[in-house]
């Protein structure tokens, strides 16, 4: 089975050795749980949701099983607006769906610094996708790790290895549910 991290370089790893990078964590993790998952490392470092998108044909050449949607935050940090971010994260969750491609949606805080009528129509983006599409909703990728010093290098912004270590385990209960759908649809459950 594969499963593709679509994503910015909270996925590629930036800073991070190979062996450091959330693809590579999580599918350590899976392995020591008994799933067999390749994970795909589908993060460039910089990318918005649209370069996410623009990205898609090439990455599901791959022929990925299941989808995990990590985009947004250089979106936040350029101020882009949300609707914009919003248009394109839903052509990406389009494409999955027509796949029948179980996704795990990640969702994005903005910065605060960007004032807060930005912050609400930007935070609202995820939630309001997660239930269009009634995905794996996952509501911050950074969860628990955000703003914690000693679990990001030292721009603040990108998580250390032991942040991945604490993301991975986070998420892992909704990446195995994901999973978990696409056995139950093989069996014919």
């Amino acid at each position: 089975m594969k499963l593709l991290a679509l994503g910015d370089s909270l996925v590629a790893g930036y800073g991070l050795g190979t062996e450091e990078s959330f693809p590579f964590v999580l599918q350590q993790r899976l392995a020591e749980d008994g799933y067999d998952v390749t994970v795909i490392n589908g993060g460039v470092s910089g990318d918005t949701s649209r370069g996410g998108l623009g990205r898609l044909d090439w990455l599901f050449a791959d022929n990925p099983d299941v989808l995990l949607v990590e985009l947004g935050a250089n979106d936040g940090l350029r101020g882009l607006p949300p609707e914009d971010t919003e248009a394109n994260l839903r052509a990406i969750l389009e494409r999955a769906d027509a796949e029948a491609m179980p996704v795990v949606f990640t969702g994005m805080m903005a910065p605060p610094n960007l004032g807060r009528d930005y912050a609400d129509a930007f935070n609202a983006v995820y939630p309001k996708l997660a239930e269009e599409f009634d995905v794996f909703f996952y509501p911050f990728f950074l969860d628990g790790v955000a703003a914690e010093l000693d679990l990001n290098l030292s721009d603040g912004m990108h998580p250390n290895a032991a942040g991945v270590e604490v993301i991975v385990e986070r998420i892992l209960p909704t990446v195995m549910d994901a999973i978990g759908a696409l056995d139950m649809e093989a069996s014919g459950s």
